[in-house]
Protein backbone atom coordinates (compact mmCIF):
# COMPACT_ATOMS: atom_id res chain seq x y z
CA UNK A 1 0.00 0.00 0.00
CA UNK A 2 2.70 2.25 0.91
CA UNK A 3 4.48 2.01 -2.61
CA UNK A 4 1.31 1.94 -4.24
CA UNK A 5 0.56 5.94 -2.41
CA UNK A 6 4.21 6.57 -3.45
CA UNK A 7 4.16 6.12 -7.13
CA UNK A 8 0.63 8.29 -6.24
CA UNK A 9 2.00 11.27 -4.96
CA UNK A 10 4.81 10.93 -7.94
CA UNK A 11 2.26 11.54 -10.39
CA UNK A 12 -0.38 13.50 -7.76
CA UNK A 13 0.08 15.33 -4.52
CA UNK A 14 -2.47 13.06 -2.50
CA UNK A 15 -0.61 12.96 1.15
CA UNK A 16 0.95 16.66 0.24
CA UNK A 17 -3.64 17.44 -0.09
CA UNK A 18 -4.51 15.29 2.58
CA UNK A 19 -2.01 16.66 5.58
CA UNK A 20 -2.86 20.43 4.44
CA UNK A 21 -6.21 19.73 4.57
CA UNK A 22 -7.37 16.84 7.22
CA UNK A 23 -4.27 15.16 8.56
CA UNK A 24 -2.16 18.57 9.47
CA UNK A 25 -4.66 21.10 9.18
CA UNK A 26 -5.20 22.35 12.60
CA UNK A 27 -8.67 23.90 13.81
CA UNK A 28 -9.63 25.33 17.31
CA UNK A 29 -10.22 22.91 19.97
CA UNK A 30 -13.45 24.31 21.62
CA UNK A 31 -15.91 23.66 18.46
CA UNK A 32 -19.24 23.33 19.53
CA UNK A 33 -21.86 21.73 17.65
CA UNK A 34 -22.55 24.63 15.56
CA UNK A 35 -19.80 23.67 13.56
CA UNK A 36 -21.23 20.65 12.43
CA UNK A 37 -23.29 22.00 9.38
CA UNK A 38 -20.33 22.91 7.35
CA UNK A 39 -19.99 19.06 7.04
CA UNK A 40 -23.45 18.06 6.88
CA UNK A 41 -23.81 20.70 4.18
CA UNK A 42 -21.34 18.66 2.15
CA UNK A 43 -22.19 15.66 3.05
CA UNK A 44 -26.18 16.82 1.73
CA UNK A 45 -24.83 17.69 -1.12
CA UNK A 46 -23.44 15.05 -2.19
CA UNK A 47 -26.79 13.02 -1.55
CA UNK A 48 -28.67 15.53 -3.68
CA UNK A 49 -26.05 15.04 -6.69
CA UNK A 50 -26.82 11.43 -6.15
CA UNK A 51 -30.17 11.04 -6.33
CA UNK A 52 -30.29 14.04 -8.73
CA UNK A 53 -28.29 11.88 -11.11
CA UNK A 54 -30.65 9.14 -10.52
CA UNK A 55 -33.76 10.71 -11.15
CA UNK A 56 -32.30 12.37 -14.33
CA UNK A 57 -32.44 8.79 -15.55
CA UNK A 58 -35.67 8.48 -15.62
CA UNK A 59 -37.34 12.57 -15.94
CA UNK A 60 -38.45 13.65 -19.04
CA UNK A 61 -37.60 17.29 -19.70
CA UNK A 62 -41.00 17.86 -21.79
CA UNK A 63 -44.17 19.51 -20.96
CA UNK A 64 -46.68 16.81 -22.19
CA UNK A 65 -44.10 13.98 -20.42
CA UNK A 66 -42.55 15.73 -17.16
CA UNK A 67 -45.52 15.27 -14.50
CA UNK A 68 -45.89 11.50 -15.45
CA UNK A 69 -42.56 10.97 -15.71
CA UNK A 70 -42.51 11.93 -12.00
CA UNK A 71 -45.71 10.03 -11.34
CA UNK A 72 -43.54 6.67 -13.06
CA UNK A 73 -40.70 7.26 -10.82
CA UNK A 74 -42.82 7.35 -7.72
CA UNK A 75 -45.06 4.51 -8.78
CA UNK A 76 -42.95 2.13 -10.71
CA UNK A 77 -39.25 2.63 -10.31
CA UNK A 78 -37.86 0.75 -8.11
CA UNK A 79 -37.13 2.63 -4.77
CA UNK A 80 -37.99 6.05 -6.90
CA UNK A 81 -40.66 7.25 -4.09
CA UNK A 82 -37.26 6.77 -1.63
CA UNK A 83 -34.98 8.41 -4.19
CA UNK A 84 -37.32 11.56 -4.98
CA UNK A 85 -38.16 12.23 -1.51
CA UNK A 86 -34.32 12.07 -0.66
CA UNK A 87 -34.24 14.63 -3.35
CA UNK A 88 -37.09 16.81 -2.71
CA UNK A 89 -36.51 16.74 0.96
CA UNK A 90 -32.93 17.04 0.70
CA UNK A 91 -33.62 20.09 -0.87
CA UNK A 92 -35.25 21.89 2.34
CA UNK A 93 -32.80 20.24 4.68
CA UNK A 94 -29.56 21.53 2.70
CA UNK A 95 -31.19 25.15 3.69
CA UNK A 96 -32.06 24.05 7.14
CA UNK A 97 -28.03 23.27 7.42
CA UNK A 98 -27.29 26.77 5.33
CA UNK A 99 -29.13 29.11 7.96
CA UNK A 100 -27.69 27.78 10.87
CA UNK A 101 -24.07 27.80 9.39
CA UNK A 102 -25.16 31.52 8.48
CA UNK A 103 -26.31 32.26 11.75
CA UNK A 104 -23.08 30.75 13.43
CA UNK A 105 -21.37 32.56 11.48
CA UNK A 106 -23.11 36.10 12.27
CA UNK A 107 -23.02 34.89 15.93
CA UNK A 108 -19.02 33.90 16.41
CA UNK A 109 -17.91 36.89 13.58
CA UNK A 110 -16.92 34.46 11.43
CA UNK A 111 -17.04 37.22 8.30
CA UNK A 112 -14.40 39.59 10.13
CA UNK A 113 -11.05 39.96 9.10
CA UNK A 114 -9.02 38.06 7.81
CA UNK A 115 -11.92 36.22 6.73
CA UNK A 116 -14.08 38.75 4.22
CA UNK A 117 -13.35 36.48 1.53
CA UNK A 118 -15.02 33.19 3.11
CA UNK A 119 -18.05 34.96 3.73
CA UNK A 120 -18.34 36.52 0.18
CA UNK A 121 -17.71 33.09 -1.39
CA UNK A 122 -19.90 31.33 1.33
CA UNK A 123 -22.26 34.07 0.37
CA UNK A 124 -21.98 33.44 -3.15
CA UNK A 125 -22.95 29.80 -2.78
CA UNK A 126 -26.02 30.79 -0.93
CA UNK A 127 -27.45 32.63 -3.80
CA UNK A 128 -25.57 30.12 -6.06
CA UNK A 129 -28.06 27.70 -3.86
CA UNK A 130 -31.41 29.66 -4.20
CA UNK A 131 -31.30 30.15 -8.02
CA UNK A 132 -29.94 25.83 -8.01
CA UNK A 133 -33.26 25.50 -6.21
CA UNK A 134 -35.79 27.54 -8.16
CA UNK A 135 -34.59 26.12 -11.49
CA UNK A 136 -35.55 23.02 -9.98
CA UNK A 137 -38.91 23.76 -8.58
CA UNK A 138 -40.24 24.11 -11.92
CA UNK A 139 -39.18 20.39 -13.18
CA UNK A 140 -41.80 18.17 -11.65
CA UNK A 141 -44.10 20.97 -13.53
CA UNK A 142 -46.67 20.41 -11.04
CA UNK A 143 -49.55 23.26 -10.91
CA UNK A 144 -47.73 25.42 -8.04
CA UNK A 145 -44.82 25.17 -9.78
CA UNK A 146 -45.53 26.49 -13.10
CA UNK A 147 -46.98 29.23 -11.17
CA UNK A 148 -44.35 30.19 -9.05
CA UNK A 149 -42.31 30.34 -11.75
CA UNK A 150 -44.40 32.69 -13.51
CA UNK A 151 -44.41 35.04 -10.59
CA UNK A 152 -40.75 34.97 -10.06
CA UNK A 153 -39.86 35.16 -13.36
CA UNK A 154 -42.26 38.16 -13.87
CA UNK A 155 -40.57 40.16 -11.26
CA UNK A 156 -37.35 40.47 -13.60
CA UNK A 157 -39.88 42.18 -15.79
CA UNK A 158 -39.97 44.85 -13.48
CA UNK A 159 -36.35 46.25 -13.81
CA UNK A 160 -35.72 49.51 -16.11
CA UNK A 161 -34.52 48.96 -19.85
CA UNK A 162 -33.68 45.50 -19.47
CA UNK A 163 -36.36 43.41 -17.89
CA UNK A 164 -38.27 42.30 -20.52
CA UNK A 165 -35.18 41.09 -22.14
CA UNK A 166 -33.94 39.70 -19.40
CA UNK A 167 -37.29 38.29 -18.36
CA UNK A 168 -37.69 36.37 -22.03
CA UNK A 169 -34.52 35.13 -22.17
CA UNK A 170 -34.81 33.36 -18.42
CA UNK A 171 -38.25 31.96 -19.98
CA UNK A 172 -36.25 31.21 -23.72
CA UNK A 173 -40.17 32.07 -24.37
CA UNK A 174 -42.79 34.98 -24.17
CA UNK A 175 -44.58 32.27 -21.45
CA UNK A 176 -43.44 29.54 -19.26
CA UNK A 177 -43.40 26.80 -21.85
CA UNK A 178 -41.28 23.77 -22.88
CA UNK A 179 -38.61 25.55 -23.93
CA UNK A 180 -38.36 27.21 -20.38
CA UNK A 181 -38.40 24.04 -18.69
CA UNK A 182 -35.60 22.61 -20.90
CA UNK A 183 -34.04 25.64 -19.52
CA UNK A 184 -34.44 25.07 -16.50
CA UNK A 185 -33.08 21.61 -16.69
CA UNK A 186 -29.98 22.18 -17.95
CA UNK A 187 -29.35 25.44 -15.67
CA UNK A 188 -30.48 22.75 -12.60
CA UNK A 189 -28.63 19.66 -13.54
CA UNK A 190 -25.40 21.12 -15.60
CA UNK A 191 -24.72 24.87 -15.26
CA UNK A 192 -25.23 25.16 -11.25
CA UNK A 193 -23.74 22.29 -10.08
CA UNK A 194 -20.65 22.83 -11.96
CA UNK A 195 -20.48 26.57 -10.33
CA UNK A 196 -21.26 25.23 -6.56
CA UNK A 197 -18.52 22.74 -6.91
CA UNK A 198 -16.45 25.31 -8.11
CA UNK A 199 -16.99 27.60 -5.23
CA UNK A 200 -17.02 24.87 -2.44
CA UNK A 201 -13.29 23.81 -3.59
CA UNK A 202 -12.63 28.00 -3.21
CA UNK A 203 -14.94 28.06 -0.27
CA UNK A 204 -12.03 25.73 1.77
CA UNK A 205 -9.03 26.30 0.03
CA UNK A 206 -9.75 29.97 1.37
CA UNK A 207 -11.02 28.85 4.86
CA UNK A 208 -7.60 26.69 4.98
CA UNK A 209 -6.04 29.47 4.16
CA UNK A 210 -6.50 31.55 6.71
CA UNK A 211 -7.64 29.20 9.17
CA UNK A 212 -11.06 28.60 11.22
CA UNK A 213 -13.07 30.82 13.41
CA UNK A 214 -13.93 29.57 16.50
CA UNK A 215 -16.94 30.69 19.37
CA UNK A 216 -13.83 32.91 21.44
CA UNK A 217 -12.85 34.67 17.81
CA UNK A 218 -8.87 34.17 19.18
CA UNK A 219 -6.20 33.57 16.11
CA UNK A 220 -5.02 30.60 17.13
CA UNK A 221 -2.30 30.89 15.11
CA UNK A 222 -0.56 33.46 16.86
CA UNK A 223 0.45 31.36 19.77
CA UNK A 224 2.64 27.97 18.98
CA UNK A 225 4.74 25.83 20.19
CA UNK A 226 8.14 24.97 19.60
CA UNK A 227 7.39 22.89 16.44
CA UNK A 228 5.00 25.66 14.91
CA UNK A 229 1.66 23.70 16.04
CA UNK A 230 -1.10 26.22 17.72
CA UNK A 231 -1.11 25.58 21.16
CA UNK A 232 -5.17 25.64 21.59
CA UNK A 233 -5.37 23.70 18.04
CA UNK A 234 -5.84 19.69 17.43
CA UNK A 235 -5.40 18.07 13.72
CA UNK A 236 -8.80 18.07 11.89
CA UNK A 237 -8.10 14.24 11.56
CA UNK A 238 -9.52 12.26 13.55
CA UNK A 239 -10.67 14.97 16.24
CA UNK A 240 -12.82 16.39 14.03
CA UNK A 241 -13.57 13.58 11.31
CA UNK A 242 -14.90 11.60 14.12
CA UNK A 243 -17.01 14.67 15.82
CA UNK A 244 -18.28 15.60 12.31
CA UNK A 245 -19.42 11.73 11.76
CA UNK A 246 -21.75 11.75 14.56
CA UNK A 247 -23.27 15.00 13.86
CA UNK A 248 -23.86 14.14 10.33
CA UNK A 249 -25.42 11.16 11.76
CA UNK A 250 -27.87 12.86 13.98
CA UNK A 251 -28.84 15.13 11.03
CA UNK A 252 -29.48 11.78 8.62
CA UNK A 253 -31.63 10.21 11.28
CA UNK A 254 -33.76 13.47 11.24
CA UNK A 255 -33.41 14.02 7.68
CA UNK A 256 -34.82 10.07 6.90
CA UNK A 257 -37.50 9.87 9.76
CA UNK A 258 -39.01 12.98 7.43
CA UNK A 259 -38.44 11.23 4.39
CA UNK A 260 -39.96 8.04 5.38
CA UNK A 261 -42.74 9.21 7.72
CA UNK A 262 -43.78 12.76 6.64
CA UNK A 263 -42.08 13.65 3.41
CA UNK A 264 -44.54 16.58 2.33
CA UNK A 265 -44.30 18.24 6.02
CA UNK A 266 -47.53 19.89 5.89
CA UNK A 267 -47.11 20.64 2.63
CA UNK A 268 -44.03 23.69 3.43
CA UNK A 269 -41.72 20.82 1.55
CA UNK A 270 -43.60 20.03 -1.10
CA UNK A 271 -47.30 21.62 -1.47
CA UNK A 272 -50.53 19.25 -2.34
CA UNK A 273 -50.68 21.79 -5.72
CA UNK A 274 -47.92 20.39 -6.88
CA UNK A 275 -49.27 17.21 -7.05
CA UNK A 276 -51.36 18.13 -10.06
CA UNK A 277 -50.05 18.79 -12.58
CA UNK A 278 -49.54 22.38 -14.48
CA UNK A 279 -52.65 24.18 -15.54
CA UNK A 280 -52.31 27.75 -17.43
CA UNK A 281 -56.22 28.22 -16.48
CA UNK A 282 -56.17 27.44 -13.06
CA UNK A 283 -54.40 29.49 -10.70
CA UNK A 284 -53.31 28.38 -6.86
CA UNK A 285 -55.31 29.85 -4.27
CA UNK A 286 -51.79 31.15 -2.98
CA UNK A 287 -48.71 31.02 -5.23
CA UNK A 288 -45.80 31.12 -2.95
CA UNK A 289 -42.61 29.54 -3.00
CA UNK A 290 -40.66 27.11 -1.47
CA UNK A 291 -40.16 28.22 2.81
CA UNK A 292 -36.41 28.94 2.11
CA UNK A 293 -36.92 31.82 -0.38
CA UNK A 294 -40.40 33.11 1.62
CA UNK A 295 -38.71 35.48 3.58
CA UNK A 296 -37.76 37.80 0.34
CA UNK A 297 -40.71 37.14 -1.30
CA UNK A 298 -42.61 38.39 2.09
CA UNK A 299 -40.09 42.08 1.87
CA UNK A 300 -40.87 42.20 -1.83
CA UNK A 301 -45.20 41.86 -1.02
CA UNK A 302 -44.00 44.19 1.86
CA UNK A 303 -43.69 47.52 -0.72
CA UNK A 304 -47.53 48.56 -1.62
CA UNK A 305 -46.85 52.09 -2.42
CA UNK A 306 -47.89 53.08 -5.95
CA UNK A 307 -46.71 56.70 -5.57
CA UNK A 308 -43.29 55.69 -5.50
CA UNK A 309 -41.30 56.47 -8.97
CA UNK A 310 -41.77 53.53 -10.94
CA UNK A 311 -44.19 51.86 -8.74
CA UNK A 312 -44.24 49.56 -6.00
CA UNK A 313 -43.46 46.24 -8.25
CA UNK A 314 -40.10 47.92 -9.00
CA UNK A 315 -38.78 48.82 -5.27
CA UNK A 316 -40.39 45.43 -4.17
CA UNK A 317 -37.86 43.47 -6.88
CA UNK A 318 -35.38 46.21 -5.14
CA UNK A 319 -35.84 45.64 -1.91
CA UNK A 320 -36.53 42.21 -2.31
CA UNK A 321 -32.62 42.14 -4.39
CA UNK A 322 -30.96 44.27 -1.62
CA UNK A 323 -32.27 41.96 1.21
CA UNK A 324 -29.95 39.21 0.07
CA UNK A 325 -26.93 41.81 -1.52
CA UNK A 326 -26.67 43.98 1.89
CA UNK A 327 -25.25 40.42 3.69
CA UNK A 328 -22.24 40.73 0.68
CA UNK A 329 -21.26 44.06 2.85
CA UNK A 330 -21.58 42.85 6.06
CA UNK A 331 -17.82 42.73 6.75
CA UNK A 332 -17.41 46.27 6.18
CA UNK A 333 -20.83 47.16 8.04
CA UNK A 334 -19.48 45.17 11.37
CA UNK A 335 -17.29 47.90 13.59
CA UNK A 336 -16.77 46.38 16.65
CA UNK A 337 -13.81 46.07 18.17
CA UNK A 338 -14.34 41.81 19.22
CA UNK A 339 -15.69 39.18 16.73
CA UNK A 340 -17.47 36.92 19.11
CA UNK A 341 -20.82 37.14 20.54
CA UNK A 342 -19.26 35.99 23.73
CA UNK A 343 -17.61 39.23 24.09
CA UNK A 344 -19.87 41.39 22.64
CA UNK A 345 -22.57 43.97 24.27
CA UNK A 346 -25.87 44.02 24.10
CA UNK A 347 -27.04 46.37 21.67
CA UNK A 348 -25.31 43.56 19.15
CA UNK A 349 -27.17 40.96 21.18
CA UNK A 350 -30.28 42.36 21.31
CA UNK A 351 -30.16 43.27 17.49
CA UNK A 352 -29.25 39.73 16.19
CA UNK A 353 -32.22 38.28 18.04
CA UNK A 354 -34.48 40.64 17.10
CA UNK A 355 -33.41 39.87 13.16
CA UNK A 356 -33.29 36.23 13.57
CA UNK A 357 -37.07 36.46 15.31
CA UNK A 358 -37.82 38.98 11.83
CA UNK A 359 -36.22 36.76 9.47
CA UNK A 360 -38.62 33.90 10.64
CA UNK A 361 -41.56 36.30 11.35
CA UNK A 362 -41.23 37.22 7.29
CA UNK A 363 -40.60 33.64 5.99
CA UNK A 364 -43.94 32.69 7.83
CA UNK A 365 -45.80 35.46 6.20
CA UNK A 366 -44.36 35.01 2.56
CA UNK A 367 -46.27 31.53 2.74
CA UNK A 368 -50.17 33.78 3.86
CA UNK A 369 -52.16 36.34 2.06
CA UNK A 370 -51.03 39.51 2.93
CA UNK A 371 -54.64 40.77 2.90
CA UNK A 372 -55.23 38.70 6.26
CA UNK A 373 -54.60 38.89 9.60
CA UNK A 374 -52.81 35.52 11.24
CA UNK A 375 -50.83 37.30 13.53
CA UNK A 376 -52.05 39.49 16.58
CA UNK A 377 -53.73 43.32 15.59
CA UNK A 378 -52.28 43.61 12.09
CA UNK A 379 -52.41 42.19 8.65
CA UNK A 380 -49.84 40.62 7.12
CA UNK A 381 -48.40 43.34 5.14
CA UNK A 382 -48.58 45.24 7.80
CA UNK A 383 -46.24 42.83 9.37
CA UNK A 384 -44.12 42.20 7.00
CA UNK A 385 -43.88 46.21 6.22
CA UNK A 386 -42.41 46.31 10.29
CA UNK A 387 -40.21 43.52 9.66
CA UNK A 388 -39.01 45.17 6.64
CA UNK A 389 -37.54 47.68 8.79
CA UNK A 390 -35.96 45.56 11.03
CA UNK A 391 -34.36 43.44 8.73
CA UNK A 392 -32.91 46.16 6.92
CA UNK A 393 -31.81 48.60 10.20
CA UNK A 394 -29.94 45.53 11.18
CA UNK A 395 -27.52 46.01 8.36
CA UNK A 396 -27.83 49.51 7.78
CA UNK A 397 -27.77 50.75 12.00
CA UNK A 398 -24.80 48.09 12.26
CA UNK A 399 -21.50 50.52 11.71
CA UNK A 400 -23.59 52.93 15.07
CA UNK A 401 -24.59 50.03 17.52
CA UNK A 402 -21.77 47.77 16.86
CA UNK A 403 -19.33 50.80 17.19
CA UNK A 404 -20.94 52.34 20.39
CA UNK A 405 -21.67 48.93 21.75
CA UNK A 406 -19.65 47.98 25.44
CA UNK A 407 -17.60 44.86 24.53
CA UNK A 408 -15.25 42.97 27.12
CA UNK A 409 -11.81 42.18 25.75
CA UNK A 410 -10.78 38.83 24.19
CA UNK A 411 -8.77 36.64 25.48
CA UNK A 412 -5.01 35.48 24.70
CA UNK A 413 -5.82 31.95 24.63
CA UNK A 414 -9.06 30.07 24.02
CA UNK A 415 -11.20 30.02 26.94
CA UNK A 416 -11.54 25.89 28.49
Amino acid sequence: MSSFIRWVDARFPLTKVWKEHFGEYYAPKNFNFLYYFGGILTVILIIQIVTGIILTMHYKPDVDLAFASVEYIMRDVPAGWFVRYLHSVGASMIFVALYVHMFRGLMYGSHRSPRELIWLLGMLLYVAMMAEAFFGYLLPWGNMSYWGAQVIVSLFGAIPFVGEGLAEWIRGDYVISDATLNRFFAFHVILLPLLLALLIYLHIVALHKVGSNNPDGVEIKQQKDETGKPLDGVPFHPYYTVKDTFGVGVFLTIYLAIVFFLPEFGGWFLEKDNFAPANILQTPPDIVPLWYLTPYYSILRAVTFEWLPGGAKLWGVIAMGGAIVIFFFLPWLDRSRVRSIRYRGWMFKTMLTLFVITFVMLGYLGTKNPGHVDLIWFKNVTWAQIGLVIYFAFFLLMPIYTRLDKTRPEPDRLVK
